[in-house]
């Protein structure tokens, strides 16, 4: 790709679009930078690129395109963001910064999506390599952004990288290696338009694949089953409810790899330390990525054992007065919620709430009759969200995270469990789920 003297517009400027920015100016594009801030707000990272001669900045509206060669847009901008609408009426190519960057790598990708999941199985993946000896650079969606990998000398024998669905809207060319899709529940509706489209635009992971690729998926999801048939890669499926002709499935007390010559081996199911069957799950997925790419059993169970989870996904937070505290920050959609409270035999005290998604709420009804004691309400949302889970289990709505952690705090007794589950987005207080995760652990270390 030939980007020398070309005009490309770079919308936000968040760490993505400030690494794009740098990328396309080492290879001699004009890069016009735009933003729903104003510049002063852009932060110290944009000053280090912000006095570069390939560089200017523009005003956020559709009268940035005149000449313009190419759009990239940061993973936040919606498809229906004015400017990226603008640029699909005048045929101006709309590139995702993964899509920009696989156009300069070397290196095989393994691409980890889905809605829930993809950071716990993206470390580890990254963790089994490490331990077999493989080179890796772990990335995209998390950590550092794939096209700074694009700079690099790209000495590595794999990139795991965790995709989200904001970065595979705009796609053309993207091939993995190995794609793994997860799951997939209604998430980020206000962004994609409908569950349909978010479910679409998942699968586009798979559409560049050949018969030399892997495509892991998930056999307990219906949808899944269908995108078998039209998938060119090789498949293999994950199952922790029933067995699988090619992949891992759950039996007993092991976990079954049933290669694609028939053979098996297996894995103790004792080596998984994190909670949760969707754990179980996650670990399933990395399992058969790691064996596609040449890593050897015993080093899959080495760093599975020694993998404690990451945090803000159904932490341990403290123990108070014989009331133990979890934090799930990181659970922004009604399925990371599902899987949550199935980590838990006992009915817990559940905090939701936060800036709504236009979350399916309404699916949590019956779940929430059987897995919550109480369940206390906060932030923006919580008059949607109490309006759609009905009075059949005690609610409460309180406006802030502190205070609903407060009343958990007043109605349990020893031996429950509060569990922060939010199943929002953070935005209404915090900056993100980490500050909000962090915030949780710092009010039950005083209470």
């Amino acid at each position: 790709m030939n980007l020398k003297g070309k005009k490309i517009v770079v919308i936000g400027m968040g760490k993505t679009g400030i690494a794009s920015a740098r990328f396309l100016g080492s290879q001699g594009a004009r890069v016009v930078a735009v933003d729903e801030k104003s510049p002063s707000q852009w932060g110290k990272k944009f000053g280090r690129i912000a006095n570069k001669e390939w560089l200017e900045t523009g005003a956020y509206n559709a009268g940035v395109l005149e000449s313009a060669s190419m759009v990239i847009p940061s993973p936040g901008v919606p498809p229906h963001n004015d400017i990226l609408v603008a640029a699909i009426k005048l045929n101006i190519p709309v590139v995702s910064e993964i899509e920009l960057a696989y156009r300069y790598l070397k290196v095989p990708v393994i691409a980890v999506t889905g809605t829930n999941g993809k950071t716990t199985t993206t470390s580890l993946l990254g963790e089994i390599m490490v331990r077999a000896g493989k080179k890796v650079f772990v990335g995209g969606n998390i950590g550092n952004p794939l096209i700074e990998y694009a700079e690099t000398p790209q000495k590595d024998d794999f990139i795991v990288a965790e995709i989200s669905s904001f970065q595979l809207q705009w796609i053309d060319k993207f091939r993995p290696f190995i794609a793994m899709l997860l799951n997939i529940t209604c998430d980020h509706i206000n962004y994609h338009g409908s569950f349909d489209e978010y479910r679409r635009i998942k699968a586009r992971v798979f559409a560049n694949q050949t018969s030399d690729d892997y495509a892991i998926l998930n056999s307990e999801d219906r949808e899944q089953d269908k995108l078998a048939d039209i998938i060119r890669a090789k498949v293999a499926f994950f199952s922790s409810a029933a067995e699988v002709k090619r992949g891992i499935f759950l039996k007993g007390n092991a976990l079954i790899y049933r290669n694609f010559d028939g053979g098996e081996e297996q894995y103790p199911l004792s080596m998984i330390k994190i909670p949760g069957l969707h754990n179980v799950e996650n670990i399933m997925a990395a399992v058969l990525a790691a064996r596609f790419c040449g890593c050897n059993r015993d080093s899959i169970i080495e760093a599975a054992s020694n993998f404690s989870g990451l945090p803000h996904r159904i932490e341990f937070s403290g123990e108070k007065k014989g009331v133990r505290f979890y934090d799930d920050s990181k659970g922004t959609n009604v399925g990371s919620v599902v899987r949550a409270l199935d980590t838990f035999p006992e009915p817990v005290i559940l905090l939701l709430g936060g800036r709504d998604k236009d979350g399916d709420f309404d699916t949590l009804r019956e779940l929430l009759i059987k897995k919550a004691k109480r369940v206390i309400l906060f932030g923006e949302a919580r008059d949607r969200i109490s309006s759609l889970i009905g009075n059949d289990v005690p609610s409460e709505k309180k406006t802030t995270l502190a205070e609903a952690i407060a009343s958990a705090y007043n109605n349990a007794i020893s031996g429950d469990v509060v569990l922060l589950s939010p199943g929002c987005a953070s935005f209404d207080e915090f900056k993100n789920y980490k500050e909000r995760g962090n915030f949780f652990k710092n009010v039950v270390e005083k209470l």
